[in-house]
Order: C-alpha cells, then sequence, then structure tokens
C-alpha cells in the first residue's frame, strides 16, 4: 500500500481533549475520529487493527469449542422484562421505542436474547453442552465516557455464552473460556492477569476479569510476582480433558491477584516484597450464573432420566475495540505506538528517501514485490516529504520494522533495518531483510 494513495490524517499536535496515551495516540495516528461523546469512527489504520485484533480473539474462541452466530444489536424489551433486568439496569442502556410503540433497546449485552435463541432450540440433554459466541457492537450510555475507545459508548465486545445440563459441566465451560482468554491475550503480547471479581449487573457467584499492567491503567490492582513469572508465550492444553484444565486454570489462580475492591491488606503483607502493587485495564471478564436466566425465562430440557433440567449458564466477554486502546497504553513511548506484530496494521513500512532516483525507486519496488510474494504486509512511504517527517510517521503508527532505501545502500544493495521495539539498526541485504520481517 501506498501512503499516498493511503488515507492516514495524522495530527502533529495532541487534541485537548485527550487525557491518556492511548486516546492521544489514536487521534494523532489517524486510527479513529470521534463523531459524538464516546463514538467513533474507524479509519484505515484503526480498521486494521481492530479487524487484527478481532480474527485472534475468533481463532481462539473457535479453538476453545465456541460457534460463532450473529445477534442484532436492537432487542425487544420483552426478553429482558422476563428476566426482571430491563427496570433494574439502568440509565446505561438505551432504551427506544419503535413507530408502532413497541419498547425496544440498543443492546448492552445478550444473555436474554441468546437464551431465547437457546429455548426455541434445545429440547434435550443430548442437545447440550453449546457454546454461543458473537462479535457486535453493544451501546451503554456511560454518564461520562472518555479516553477514547477505553470507555466508550458505542464499542465492539465479543460476547459467549454457554448451556450446560449440570453444575460440574458449566465449571468446565468456565474453564475452556478461562484459558481461552490466557492464550488470547498472550497472542497479542499481552500477560493478562486473571482475578477474582464482582458479578455486577450480570449475576452469578463466579467470576473473573482479566487485568493487563499498564501505569496508565484505571485501576489500582495487586499481584503476587510469582505469577508474572510464569510462562505465558505457548502452554499447550487439551480442551477435552476435564481434570488437565482444571489443573492449569488452579495453576493460574493459585498466586495472590486482586483489584483494588477486592484487595485482602492482610494477605497482601503476608507477601511482603512478592506483592506488586500497579495499575491495571480490565480487558475481558467472565462470568457463570447458574440458572440466572433459563429459569426465569423458561429454557428447560429433558434430562436423561425424563426430567426437567434448566441449563447451567455463563457468560464471557472480551471488548475488542478497548483491546485496541489497552494495546497502546501497554506498548508505546514518547514517538508514538509501538504495535506488537501480531496486532500490527502492516508487517513492516517502507521508507524511500529519494522518491524520483531510479536506483531508490527500482529497489522500492523490488523490495516491495518480495515482501508481497512473502505473504508480507509493507506501508511503502512514496511521498515528497523530508526523512525527518517520514521517520517520525513511522515511529508514530508504529510499525515493528522500519525498512530505510537511501542512495547509499542501493549502491551497495543494501536496507537499514530498524526494529520499532528496541531501536536497533542494522543494515542487510534484501534477503536478509525478507527473512527478518518474515521471523516476526
Amino acid at each position: 500500500m501506498r501512503l499516498s494513495q493511503f488515507f492516514l490524517p495524522t495530527l502533529k499536535e495532541t487534541p485537548t481533549e485527550a487525557q491518556i496515551v492511548s486516546h492521544r495516540l489514536m487521534l494523532r495516528a489517524g486510527m479513529i475520529r470521534q463523531q459524538a461523546a464516546g463514538i467513533y469512527s474507524w479509519l484505515p489504520l484503526g480498521w486494521r487493527v481492530l479487524q487484527k485484533v478481532e480474527q485472534i480473539v475468533r481463532e481462539e474462541q473457535n479453538r476453545a469449542g465456541a460457534l460463532e452466530i450473529l445477534m442484532p444489536t436492537i432487542q425487544p424489551a420483552e426478553l429482558w422484562r422476563e428476566s426482571g433486568r430491563y427496570d433494574d439496569y439502568g440509565k446505561e442502556m438505551l432504551r427506544i421505542t419503535d413507530r408502532h410503540e413497541r419498547d425496544m433497546l440498543f443492546g448492552p449485552t445478550n444473555e436474554e436474547m441468546v437464551t431465547d435463541i437457546a429455548r426455541a432450540s434445545m429440547k434435550s440433554y443430548r442437545d447440550l453442552p453449546r457454546n454461543l459466541y458473537h462479535i457486535q457492537w453493544k451501546f451503554r450510555d456511560e454518564v461520562r465516557p472518555r479516553f477514547g475507545v477505553m470507555r466508550g459508548r458505542e464499542f465492539l465486545m465479543k460476547d459467549a455464552y454457554s448451556f450446560d445440563v449440570d453444575a460440574a459441566g458449566a465449571r468446565h465451560a468456565y474453564n475452556k473460556m478461562f484459558i481461552s482468554y490466557l492464550r488470547t491475550f498472550a497472542r497479542m503480547g499481552l500477560k493478562a492477569i486473571p482475578m477474582r471479581a464482582d458479578t455486577g449487573p450480570i449475576g452469578g457467584d463466579l467470576s473473573h476479569e482479566f487485568q493487563i499492567l499498564a501505569e496508565t491503567g484505571e485501576s489500582a490492582v495487586y499481584v503476587d510476582r510469582g505469577f508474572l513469572d510464569l510462562d505465558f508465550a505457548d502452554f499447550k492444553v487439551d480442551y477435552d480433558d476435564v481434570a488437565g484444565l482444571q489443573a492449569v486454570v488452579d495453576r493460574f489462580t493459585s498466586f495472590y491477584a486482586a483489584t483494588d475492591e477486592k484487595h485482602d491488606a492482610a494477605k497482601g503483607a503476608e507477601l511482603g516484597d512478592r506483592l506488586v502493587s500497579a495499575r491495571g485495564i480490565e480487558v475481558g471478564h467472565i462470568f457463570y450464573f447458574g440458572t440466572k436466566y433459563s429459569a426465569p425465562m423458561g429454557l428447560s430440557v429433558q434430562g436423561p432420566n425424563g426430567e426437567k433440567i434448566h441449563p447451567e449458564m455463563g457468560s464471557y466477554g472480551i471488548g475488542v475495540s478497548r483491546l485496541v486502546g489497552a494495546l497502546i497504553e501497554a506498548n508505546h513511548d514518547d514517538a508514538g505506538i509501538i504495535w506488537p506484530a501480531s496486532v500490527a496494521p502492516f508487517d513492516c513500512g517502507v521508507i524511500n528517501l529519494r522518491v524520483g532516483d531510479a536506483a531508490c525507486d527500482a529497489m522500492a519496488k523490488d523490495l516491495i514485490a518480495r515482501l508481497e510474494g512473502a505473504g508480507l504486509d509493507a506501508l511503502y512511504d512514496d511521498r515528497s516529504e523530508s526523512a525527518g517527517a517520514k521517520f517520525a510517521t513511522m515511529d508514530l503508527i508504529g510499525l515493528p520494522w522500519q525498512l530505510t532505501i537511501g542512495p547509499r545502500g542501493a549502491k551497495a544493495g543494501t536496507i537499514e533495518v530498524k526494529n520499532r521495539r528496541g531501536g536497533a539498526k542494522e543494515e542487510l541485504s534484501i534477503e536478509a531483510v525478507i527473512a527478518k520481517v518474515a521471523s516476526r
């Protein structure tokens, strides 16, 4: 992709309304544009990142056995009246009346709707277990939306819902999502810490939220230093192994970890210097709530002995659009964003310092063709701008690799390769450059 043909409305100055790093950098890097309080348009660079994040979430949900569906954004109020949440949810719910005077709402979550889907089709215990998920836009009318996509009113969310015959099966479904979340965040280069959490308006008696550590985090968190030493990079699990999965969950929950609201000062004192006090950003939340929705909404299946069973349920959320902001909060420096390779909008940026020079243009053309042939996506800065302006743009948007072509290198057959995260530079041949970028 040629930068001269790409829509990238970068800003030199920080907008006054941006209070945290991710909001500032997303606006400056031309990733989003605010349309109303807490409501944003995603521009090409931001949209590419959002799609990368969404795809990782999708792949890990599929790997754990969840089945993707798509539910609508607008829901009938009568479903929420059945569960008793319509009047209890509060002003965050955007209530709508259609032209036929029917009460509707813009969904903040989907427990009621997915229960309605299940009761229409699940009739026997043989239809269970099931886990249905979708990735859809939600709306919560926050009284004070702020921090860009970190606390917006409209947001993209992955929410999954499990249905099981009994509590043991439901716990196994919960454990699957627990591990799936650890894998999901690890693939994005994030170490997400599971912490016991309040269930809030979702309900239930078992819940964990997943927090990543960042200096600009929204809440205080406390964690045993031993947890931070765990290897998240590659742990293999068999999702059908009930005991094995429980053992992994037990391992990851054996370390003390708590948000400020749940922190036990006495337990923290016992840890001594092993206790890490930091700031955290919530990126996921999982709940087990039994028959809270299935019983009042009349979802029942016939058990193995002909008895009526209300399926045990759980729900599992990941803020997909919020994750983009969280990734920036955890990966940036004074010059701009530093994307992990797995979610970067492009694999690399190619900078031509002398556009119009025959040798530089030829080398750039050859390099991009070879990158594309290797399945790599490059953003080519072919603009007639100064070298300083080109370097500043690449640092701001944070692509993992910067590949710079100048007259001296073109003559020698070498390209300057800069690693955005560490800043290290080296001169390499085109073949070595391809191998370096392909290694991710």
